[in-house]
C-alpha cells in the first residue's frame, strides 16, 4: 500500500477480519520500527484502537552466527513472529520506544536547531578558512571579514583573485545568515524561560541555580531527558544515556568494556562537558574530590576514563536534585 494512506491501511485491516471470520471489535495489534516516520502513525493507530509497539531496530535480537538475507518480505515476517511473541509475554525479544506526547516532542525543536545552526555555522567558518589556507593565508578570525578580504594578500604579494573573493563572500554571507537564526533561537530560548510557567522551564530553571549550570545544559537535560521521562532508579537513569558499564566475562577472563553508549548520544555529551566544568567550578564537591583521589595523579587515558564516571554520577545526581530538592553533596547554588 502507498505510504501515510491511512484510509487503506484500516481498509486491509478490515478486510482482515472478514476473511479471517473475526468480529469488527476483534484487538488488533501491530507494530514498526522507529525510523524517519517518527510518531504520528503511532498516535494514528493509536486513535483507532489499534494497540501499536514503535520498537528500536538496533535491539531487535539477531542470528549472529551467518550473514542475514535482507529484504522487506524477511523483516515483515521476523516482525510478526517477534510480535507474536512480545505479545505473549516474551519481553526480551526487543526495546520498545517509549513515545513522548505531542507536547514533549514539540519542546524538542528549540535546543535541537540551536545545535543544527550551530553545526552549520561551524562548517562554514571551517569552509572560508580552508579555502584561504589553499593561498596560503590564514584567517584567525571572521569579524569583518569583506574588509579583511581587501587588505589580504597572497604569497607574492598580489591581491586575492575575484572568482575566489566571491565564493568567500558568498560564504560569508551564509555564515552572517546563520549567526543571525541563532541569536533569534537563543533570544527565544531566553524569553521562554523569563516568562514561561510550565513544569519543564521550571526544571530548567532550578538546574541553572546551580554552580557550573547553564542555559545550554540544563535547557538539553530538560527537554530530551528529565522533562517527559519518569525515572524510577539511578540504573535507569544511566542506563538511558549509554552510561552503563559492558561487563565481559569468559571462564576465568573478566574486565570492563567500557560503557554501552547505548542512550541518548546528546545528553551523554553534554553531561560529559558538564563534568568537566563541575569539576573546575564545584571544586569541593563530593564529586570533584572523588575525582581527584581517584584519578587526579593518573595520565590523560585514565583522567578521560574517570570523567565518563563523574558524567554518569552527575547525571544522577542532578536527577534527584530535580526530583527531591536536595543538592549534590558539597555542591553550591550561584550567588544572588
Amino acid at each position: 500500500m502507498t505510504a501515510r494512506h491511512q484510509e487503506c491501511v484500516l481498509a486491509e485491516i478490515a478486510q482482515a477480519k472478514h476473511r479471517l471470520g473475526l468480529p469488527d471489535t476483534a484487538p488488533v495489534v501491530s507494530c514498526y520500527e522507529a525510523g524517519r516516520e517518527g510518531f504520528w502513525l503511532h498516535r494514528f493507530l493509536q486513535a483507532q484502537g489499534i494497540t501499536n509497539q514503535v520498537v528500536d531496530s538496533s535491539a531487535i535480537e539477531v542470528n549472529r552466527r551467518r550473514r542475514r538475507a535482507k529484504s522487506d518480505g524477511l523483516d515483515v515476517r521476523k516482525l510478526l513472529s517477534m510480535l507474536m511473541r512480545y505479545h505473549h509475554g516474551e519481553r526480551q525479544v526487543w526495546q520498545v520506544v517509549k513515545v513522548p506526547s505531542v507536547e514533549a516532542e514539540d519542546h524538542r525543536h528549540l535546543h535541537r536547531d540551536l545545535e543544527t545552526l550551530k553545526q552549520e555555522r561551524a562548517s562554514t567558518t571551517t569552509r572560508i578558512q580552508g579555502l584561504l589556507r589553499s593561498q596560503g593565508i590564514r584567517l584567525t578570525s571572521l569579524h569583518q571579514l569583506p574588509e579583511q578580504l581587501e587588505a589580504l594578500r597572497l604569497w607574492d604579494g598580489s591581491p586575492i583573485p575575484p572568482g575566489l573573493r566571491r565564493r568567500v563572500l558568498r560564504v560569508y554571507a551564509h555564515h552572517t545568515f546563520l549567526s543571525e537564526q541563532i541569536a533569534a533561537v537563543e533570544a527565544e530560548r531566553r524569553a521562554q524561560l523569563q516568562t514561561s510557567t510550565e513544569a519543564q522551564i521550571d526544571k530548567v530553571r532550578q538546574l541553572m541555580q546551580l554552580k557550573g549550570m547553564g542555559i545550554n545544559g540544563a535547557w538539553l537535560l530538560v527537554m530530551a531527558f528529565f522533562g517527559w521521562r519518569a525515572f524510577t532508579n539511578r540504573r535507569e537513569v544511566g542506563g538511558l544515556a549509554g552510561f552503563t558499564p559492558t561487563p565481559y566475562h569468559r571462564g576465568d577472563s573478566a574486565r570492563a568494556q567500557g560503557i554501552t553508549k547505548a542512550g541518548n548520544r546528546h545528553v551523554r555529551w553534554m553531561t560529559t562537558e558538564l563534568a568537566w566544568s563541575w569539576l573546575r567550578l564545584q571544586p569541593d564537591s563530593a564529586l570533584s574530590v572523588w575525582f581527584r583521589e581517584r584519578f587526579g595523579k593518573g595520565g590523560k587515558r585514565l583522567r578521560r576514563i574517570g570523567i565518563v564516571a563523574v558524567a554518569r554520577k552527575l547525571l544522577i545526581a542532578l536527577w534527584r536534585f530535580l526530583e527531591t530538592g536536595v543538592l549534590p553533596a558539597g555542591a553550591v547554588l550561584k550567588e544572588g
